[in-house]
């Protein structure tokens, strides 16, 4: 039997050997570099809860110093006075007697009557109002025009202020009513007619006009303990101390009992979304920084000096005024949860209406730290937390350029091993050939 050489090549799959070998010297560092991706974007999400609840706090820390620093009053006025009442932080607590004696009213001026739709008269109203000299309305009339054509004209050159037009329809015809937009004498209407037919000189209130004035314009009176103030508005600022009176019916002869008291609620509200803050603080350091004994898994930020720092600082500056805290309502529990009794701050700011702003207020002994340690913290160019951020945030850019680098190593690897397989292949295919020539020879003797 003569001898033969097998001719039937390596029968490899060279892309799928390549990829393989890549794979396997890929994958280690690969996931290397993805498993600190995936816990750096943990710390990233962690600090950016950690930002978001302080920031929080923050805000409600500014709310509550600026209640502290401003003293709240409320106004109570007795049903049917006549008036309504808004305090300011300038109020002086006590009681005032207040009369309304006249409300203010804005003009109405009125035409005679008019057939529907007569043509009334052509050329140019001036309508004048206020005080100032530059208060002026000036309006063309066409020929032709009707009331209802004045009225809109007016409106539309008006533009609200100072003066409406309307056509109120009569059992003896149409009338053109002015009415002042502004009450009191301030808001007088001065109405002349110049050129044109002289038609409209029968809508004018000057001399030889034809305007009738259905509502006077009347300036508001009113008595607080004695004391008088005449106003074009029914808005009374200052008569009372700190006090908006709105006057809304007259009641002359009548006095009415305006009383004026302290209010704190809007205090005790800032202080609980102050407390509701802190807690939710508290809350997401410990979350953040947490470690499970029993599964024995560490949560993103476990054992993280930032974390405890925030934590020792916060402790702090409750403990340094904890005897204050304590007097206004404000204590933490061994859990570290802050609670606001309302009861106790009422009981204190009694007896010392002063304590909350001490405590609370921007140069308050708690207020004022709070805020210098949270500005510290989210300051947007050098706070802490800013800086972890960026510090994380340039971590996972490098962590990015990493797996570009491995991507362009690994192509090079690849690029090798076709390469070198492939002339393994050829040279394995050159030898076969070889083997078929020797075999062709051994066949043939």
């Amino acid at each position: 039997m003569a001898n033969t050489i097998s001719a039937s090549g390596s029968g490899l799959d060279i892309p799928t050997l390549v990829s393989q070998l890549v794979s396997s010297t890929r994958t280690p560092t690969e996931n290397r570099i993805n498993s600190a991706g995936t816990a750096a974007n943990a710390k990233l999400s962690a600090i950016g809860q950690i930002k978001s609840a302080m920031t929080t706090l923050q805000g409600a820390l500014e709310k509550m110093s600026a209640a502290a620093d401003t003293p709240g009053f409320k106004a109570t006025v007795p049903t049917a006075a006549g008036f309504t009442a808004t305090t300011t932080s300038t109020a002086v607590a006590g009681d005032y007697s207040v009369e309304v004696v006249r409300l203010a009213t804005a003009q109405k001026l009125s035409s005679a009557s008019y057939a529907k739709d007569a043509a009334v008269g052509s050329g140019t109203l001036r309508i004048a109002y206020g005080a100032d000299a530059d208060d002026v309305v000036k309006v063309t009339i066409g020929a032709g025009a009707t009331l209802a054509d004045i009225a809109a004209a007016v409106n539309g050159a008006a533009g609200g202020k100072g003066v409406t037009a309307s056509v109120v329809t009569a059992d003896d015809g149409q009338h053109l009513v002015f009415s002042a937009t502004a009450t009191g004498s301030e808001g007088t209407l001065s109405i002349t007619a110049s050129g044109g037919d002289g038609g409209l000189v029968a809508l004018s209130n000057g001399s030889g006009g034809g305007l009738v004035q259905t509502v006077a314009a009347t300036d508001a009176l009113v008595r607080v303990d004695g004391f008088e103030r005449t106003s074009s508005s029914n808005t009374i600022t200052d008569l009372v101390p700190g006090v908006n009176l709105a006057l809304t019916k007259a009641a002359a002869g009548t006095a009415y009992t305006l009383n004026v008291s302290g209010d704190n609620s809007s205090l005790k509200s800032a202080i609980s979304a102050y407390v509701s803050a802190y807690n939710s603080v508290v809350s997401t350091l410990k979350s953040t920084s947490a470690y499970n004994s029993t599964t024995r898994t560490a949560s993103a930020l476990t054992g993280d000096s930032l974390v405890r720092s925030l934590q020792q600082q916060l402790r702090g500056q409750v403990s340094a005024n904890v005897t204050a805290l304590k007097d206004l309502g404000v204590t933490v529990g061994k859990d570290g949860v802050m609670s606001f009794d309302a009861t106790t701050f009422d009981s204190t700011i009694a007896s010392d209406p002063g304590a909350a702003g001490k405590l609370f207020g921007e140069e308050g002994a708690y207020g004022a730290s709070v805020a210098k340690l949270l500005d510290d913290h989210l300051d947007s160019i050098d706070g802490t937390l800013v800086l972890r951020t960026n510090s994380i945030n340039k971590q996972i850019s490098g962590l990015e350029d990493q797996l570009d680098k491995l991507d362009a190593r690994m192509t090079k690897l690849s690029d090798m091993y076709t390469a070198q397989f492939t002339a393994m292949e050829t040279m394995i295919v050159q030898m076969q050939g070889s083997a078929s020539s020797l075999n062709n020879l051994l066949s043939s003797e």
